[in-house]
């Protein structure tokens, strides 16, 4: 535990590089704390790109499972709320309504200049992610992106299978013909899958992945991959801060369910939460139900101040016997 408290201090210390307050950031560009739609929640450096991202962004699988209605209501809850960032993937798709386009017809044809958009491939090859990339782009009713991902690595061998077909080449295609203006990977299953990109590349701008207060404990991507992140001055995209679920006792994604809860036996949302954003991470993809889930998630970042140390890791013990499986059900 000793060791455990003090790289936990050792994360929090570097949370500070990548605040924004009213300095320079991107091409030179004066930092802004507003934009014509209204006040920005507070914003962060996304690593090597040097863009201001808001600390909260909007999960775009959970768009898909709305009705039109609220998803609209969502996207201008978190509109009005200062939130600029934008989740999806091309795979994110339930009952015949797909993430991308709904963004496309809801968000982008307004708001495309205002936001920062981002989606992903699953493809495990070079044609496919090709396709893809031109698909999404239909969808979501642009002609090019700010973050474009691999999405989901899920161990080693699947990185390898992805670099040797050609993804990862295509991905620095679609950098430099402009399509996306940057690329990253994402995955949710295993931090050895995180490791292995890392050690096979250094083209990535970006890193999605599984951070919360139970991660730590368990096959850990804050111990074994944030670390390399921070040093490589890659963004770091957060996700799960609640498990997808798993802190309500859910066992798939998206769902409460019967397993012992995290929340709020053990600790509440504003704690898990403000835990995440005591890391490292440039933001938070979150993915809220409904309208009313997102509003509860902007006004946890309006009112954010970092925890010391001593929260922190009475948070981590708290919780610690519960890590595993059993909560984060996603990781392999």
């Amino acid at each position: 535990m000793i060791d455990r408290r003090e790289f936990l201090k050792s994360m929090a210390g570097l949370t500070t590089g990548i605040l924004l307050s009213s300095a320079s950031v991107g091409s030179g560009e004066e930092h802004k704390t507003r934009d014509r739609l209204g006040p920005l929640l507070p914003t962060r450096r996304l690593g090597r790109t040097g863009e201001a991202v808001t600390m909260l962004g909007v999960g775009g699988w959970h768009i898909v499972n709305m009705k039109e209605a609220e998803a609209q209501k969502t996207i201008e809850t978190a509109l009005k709320g200062g939130v600029r960032f934008f989740d999806s993937a091309e795979s994110y798709a339930e009952n015949g309504v797909r993430s991308e386009s709904r963004l496309g017809k809801l968000l982008v044809p307004k708001y495309r200049d205002d936001i920062f958009l981002m989606t992903k491939t699953t493809s495990r090859d070079a044609d496919g992610a090709r396709q893809h990339l031109e698909e999404s782009l239909k969808r979501l009713n642009t002609d090019r992106l700010d973050l474009w991902q691999v999405h989901a690595v899920r161990n080693p061998e699947d990185v390898d299978e992805r670099i040797d077909n050609g993804v990862f080449d295509v991905m620095l295609e679609a950098k430099e013909t402009g399509k996306t203006r940057y690329i990253g990977f994402t995955g949710h299953s295993s931090p050895a899958a995180h490791e292995r990109v890392l050690e096979q590349t250094d083209i990535f701008d970006t890193c999605q992945l599984s951070v919360n207060l139970v991660d730590v404990s368990y096959e850990s991507f804050i111990e074994r991959v944030v670390p390399t992140l921070v040093e490589r001055n890659i963004g770091i995209i957060g996700m799960k801060a609640l498990a997808n679920g798993g802190f309500f006792g859910g066992s798939k994604h998206g769902q409460h369910g019967m397993n012992p809860k995290i929340v709020p036996d053990r600790v509440s949302i504003p704690e898990a939460i403000r835990f995440v954003w005591s890391l490292p991470v440039s933001t938070l993809v979150t993915g809220p139900d409904n309208a009313a889930q997102l509003q509860e998630k902007i006004d946890i970042a309006k009112a954010f101040t970092s925890m010391d140390d001593d929260e922190r890791n009475r948070l981590v013990e708290k919780v610690a016997d519960m890590a595993g499986k059993v909560v984060e059900f996603y990781k392999a």
